[in-house]
C-alpha cells in the first residue's frame, strides 16, 4: 500500500497548492524524536483509489467518449413495454410533441412556416443554380427533406433546405470532372450519388456516436472559411449581375476576376441596372430587419418580392429580348424518384465519395451549430447525435427523391425563430407550401431573371462575413487568427476544399503541438499565504530556497514524455547554476494536480527522471497525483518501491513545509 505525507485526497484540478491540513496537521514527515518541529506533524496514510477491473474502466471510458449525453437514462427499472416506447420516442422525436399539439401552437407554426417558405422558394432556385443543377432541384430539396426532418429532428427552430456553402462546394468539386452543360444527366447523377454518400457519412457519425469528429472544425476555421466562401459565392454571381455568357468554371479570385475583365464586351447595362437595383433593395431590407428585429419579415419576404416584381417587369417589357437572361420553362410536378440515377461507376466513385464526405461534414457542422444556437436562446436541449442521424437520413431519402445536400440554414432558421415557431411543424408547413408551388405555380417562374437570383444569393451570403468575430479572434488568440486568415486566403486564392484542408491541418497541427509540448511552469510561494503559483504570472510569488517546484498541466504520454524529461533536466541545471551555496538545490517537487491521465511511457518518464535527480543528490517529490495517475504509480511501485510514502504529498504547501523542516533537521 502506498501512503502519502499529508492527507491524499485523490484527483481534482484545484492545482493542489492550497494546504488543507486534517486534524490540525499542516504537513507530515516520518515521526522522529530528533526534531520537535517534525514530531508535531501527523502522518496520514490513505489507500490509493479503490481497485477497478480493466473491463469496468474501459466501460466507463467508452461511455464517456461515445455516450456523454447518456441517451438511455431512465430506461432502467421500467417495464419492457415502457422501454420500447421510450426507444421509439428517442428515434422519432415527433412522438414527444405531437400528442400534446394544440391549435395555438399550430397558429404560430403556420405563420413561421409560410414566412420561411417565402424565403425558401427563391433561395432554393438560386442555390440549385449555384450548384450548377436545374432550378427545379432546389425546390425538390425544399420539399422532401423538411418533411423527413420534422419526424426525426430534435430542434424546434431549424429550417431545412439547400444552403450556399454546400451548394458551392458540391458544384465546384463536380465541375472539375464533368461539365454540367455538356453532360447534364451525368452531372445530375453525380450530385445525387454525392448526396447519398453525404447522408451515409452524417447518419453513421450519429449512429456510431462519432460526432466529436466535426469538432476538428474550430471556430476560427469556420469563421475564415465562411468569409472566404461568401466572397467566392458573391464573385461567382458576377456572371449573372453583368450578363456575361462565357464565364470561368474555376473558383479562385484571380481566374474569376480575369474572366470578368476579359469579357467586358459581354456586359449588359440592362442586366447591371436591374441587378444593382434589386441588390440594393435586398440589402436595405436586410438592414431594416437587423436594425429593428420586430421587422424580421421585411428581409424574409424581400427575396420572394424581388422574384415577383422582376418577373412581372421582364414579362411586361419583354426584357428577355434586350439581353436579360431568364430561367425558362419549369415543369410542374412533385419530386421524381431518383434511386435509378445513383451512379456507382468506379470511374466516378472516388469523386462522389470525396464530394459527399466534404459536403456532408460542412452541412452537418452548419446544421448542428445553427440548431444549438437557437436551442440555447429558447433554453432547450438539442441532441447532437439525433441531429446527425436526422440530417443524414433526410439526405439519404433526398438522394432517392431528386434532392441534393440539405441541412439547417442559418438565414431561414433565424427567420423561423423570429417568426415565433413552436415546433418542427413549421418545416411541414414550409414543405406543403413548396408542394403547392411545385404542383401549380411553376409556370409563373418562366420569366424570372437570373440576375435577381444572383442578387438574392449575394444578399444571403453577405451575412456569413463576420467582422466582429474576426476582430475578437485577433484580440484573443493570434494563432487562431492565423488559422482564420489561412482558411480565408486558401478559399480565396486556391479553392474551397483546399482552403478548408489547410485550415483544418493548421488547427490539428496546433493541437499536436500542445500535446507534444505541454505547458510547464515554475512555481513560487505568494508571500503571506500558503499558495503556490506560476512565477511568471504572479510577480508577488517568490522562489522557495533549495526547492524547485514544477507544475505539469497536461496528460503525460508517449508524445510528450521525452520533452518533459529534457525540460525538467534543463530547469535543474539552470537552477543549480543560479543558486548560491547557502541556497543549494535539494528537492524537486512535481505538481501533478493538472495531469488527468498517464500512460506507460509517462510512468517510465517518472521513473527515469527520479533516477536522474537522485544521481544529482537531489530528491524527487510528487504532489497530488490524480486517481488514474496514482493507481499506475502504485502498480509501478511493486515490487521495486520506486516511490516511497514519504515522496507523495497532498498539496505543495504540505510538501514544502515538510521538506523545509527535514532540511533544517539534517543541516549540520
Amino acid at each position: 500500500m502506498v501512503g502519502m505525507r499529508g492527507a491524499y485526497g485523490g484527483g481534482g484540478h484545484s492545482n493542489g497548492n492550497e494546504s488543507r491540513p486534517l486534524g490540525g496537521a499542516a504537513a507530515a514527515a516520518p515521526m522522529t524524536t530528533t526534531s520537535t518541529e517534525i514530531a508535531s506533524m501527523a502522518v496520514h496514510k490513505v489507500a490509493p483509489p479503490p481497485p477497478r477491473s480493466t473491463a469496468s474502466k474501459m466501460k466507463a471510458r467508452v461511455k464517456e467518449t461515445f455516450f456523454p449525453d447518456d441517451p438511455f437514462r431512465g430506461f432502467k427499472g421500467q417495464p419492457l413495454g415502457t422501454q420500447w416506447l421510450m426507444a421509439v420516442k428517442y428515434l422519432f422525436p415527433i412522438l414527444d410533441w405531437l400528442p400534446g399539439y394544440s391549435l395555438s401552437l399550430f397558429k404560430s407554426d403556420l405563420i413561421s412556416g409560410l414566412t420561411i417558405a417565402s424565403l425558401a422558394i427563391p433561395q432554393g432556385i438560386s442555390y440549385a443554380k449555384l450548384a450548377s443543377l436545374p432550378p427545379i432541384i432546389g425546390l425538390y430539396s425544399s420539399f422532401v427533406p423538411p418533411m423527413v426532418y420534422a419526424v426525426l429532428g430534435s430542434s424546434r427552430d431549424l429550417a431545412v433546405g439547400p444552403v450556399s456553402i454546400a451548394s458551392l462546394v458540391m458544384g465546384s468539386m463536380l465541375r472539375d470532372a464533368v461539365s454540367p452543360s455538356g453532360e447534364p444527366l451525368l452531372f445530375l447523377q453525380l450530385a445525387f450519388t454525392s448526396t447519398l454518400f453525404a447522408g451515409v457519412v452524417q447518419a453513421s457519425l450519429g449512429i456510431l456516436r462519432l460526432g466529436f469528429i466535426i469538432d476538428f472544425l474550430s471556430r476560427a476555421t469556420l469563421v475564415g472559411f465562411m468569409a472566404g466562401a461568401a466572397i467566392i459565392v458573391s464573385l461567382q454571381q458576377l456572371k449573372a449581375l453583368l450578363g456575361i455568357t462565357h464565364f470561368t468554371t474555376q473558383m479562385g479570385l484571380v481566374p474569376v476576376m480575369a474572366s470578368v475583365f476579359h469579357h467586358t464586351m459581354e456586359w449588359s447595362w440592362q442586366t447591371i441596372l436591374m441587378g444593382v437595383c434589386f441588390l440594393l433593395f435586398l440589402l436595405a431590407a436586410r438592414h431594416v430587419s437587423m436594425r429593428w428585429p420586430k421587422l424580421f419579415w421585411v428581409s424574409a419576404c424581400a427575396p420572394l418580392a424581388s422574384v415577383i416584381i422582376s418577373t412581372l417587369l421582364v414579362f411586361l417589357f419583354k426584357a428577355q429580348n434586350h439581353g436579360i437572361s431568364i430561367i425558362g420553362q419549369l415543369k410542374c410536378g412533385l419530386n421524381r424518384p431518383s434511386w435509378d440515377k445513383l451512379l456507382f461507376d468506379p470511374t466516378y466513385l472516388g469523386l462522389t465519395m470525396k464530394t459527399g464526405l466534404i459536403t456532408g461534414i460542412l452541412s452537418l457542422t452548419e446544421g448542428i451549430a445553427v440548431g444549438r444556437t437557437f436551442a440555447s436562446l429558447k433554453d432547450y436541449q438539442v441532441d447532437g447525435n439525433k441531429e446527425m442521424m436526422a440530417i443524414g437520413l433526410m439526405n439519404v431519402v433526398g438522394s432517392c427523391t431528386s434532392c441534393y445536400v440539405t441541412t439547417g440554414a442559418f438565414s431561414r432558421s433565424a427567420v423561423n425563430h423570429n417568426a415565433g415557431c413552436k415546433t418542427a411543424m413549421s418545416n411541414v408547413v414550409m414543405a406543403l407550401t413548396v408542394m403547392v408551388t411545385l404542383l401549380f405555380l411553376m409556370p409563373l417562374f418562366v420569366y424570372t431573371p437570373n440576375v435577381v437570383l444572383g442578387a438574392i444569393i449575394i444578399a444571403a451570403v453577405i451575412g456569413l462575413i463576420d467582422f466582429p468575430a474576426v476582430y475578437q479572434i485577433w484580440k484573443m488568440d493570434k494563432m487562431d487568427f492565423l488559422v482564420c486568415v489561412c482558411a480565408f486566403a486558401g478559399v480565396i486564392f486556391i479553392s474551397v476544399q483546399e482552403g478548408l484542408a489547410i485550415a483544418v491541418g493548421l488547427s490539428v497541427f496546433r493541437v499536436l503541438m500542445q500535446v507534444t509540448r505541454p505547458k510547464m511552469t515554475v512555481q513560487g510561494k505568494i508571500m503571506g499565504t500558503d499558495i503556490y503559483r506560476d512565477l511568471h504570472q504572479y510577480k508577488e510569488a517568490q522562489r522557495v530556497p533549495g526547492i524547485l517546484i514544477l507544475a505539469i498541466e497536461a496528460p503525460i504520454n508517449f508524445a510528450n514524455s521525452n520533452y518533459l524529461n529534457e525540460r525538467i533536466k534543463r530547469w535543474i541545471e539552470e537552477e543549480n547554476s543560479t543558486q548560491n551555496k547557502q541556497t543549494e538545490l535539494h528537492f524537486v517537487i512535481l505538481d501533478l494536480s493538472a495531469v488527468p491521465a498517464i500512460d506507460t511511457s509517462g510512468i517510465a518518464f517518472l521513473l527515469d527522471i527520479k533516477k536522474s535527480i537522485e544521481k544529482r543528490d537531489l530528491e524527487l517529490v510528487l504532489v497530488n497525483p490524480t486517481g488514474e495517475v496514482m493507481e499506475k504509480i502504485q502498480r509501478a511501485n511493486v515490487p521495486q518501491n520506486h516511490f516511497r510514502s514519504d515522496c507523495l504529498y497532498l498539496t505543495t504547501g504540505e510538501a514544502v513545509a515538510s521538506l523545509s523542516a527535514l532540511a533544517k533537521m539534517t543541516k549540520p
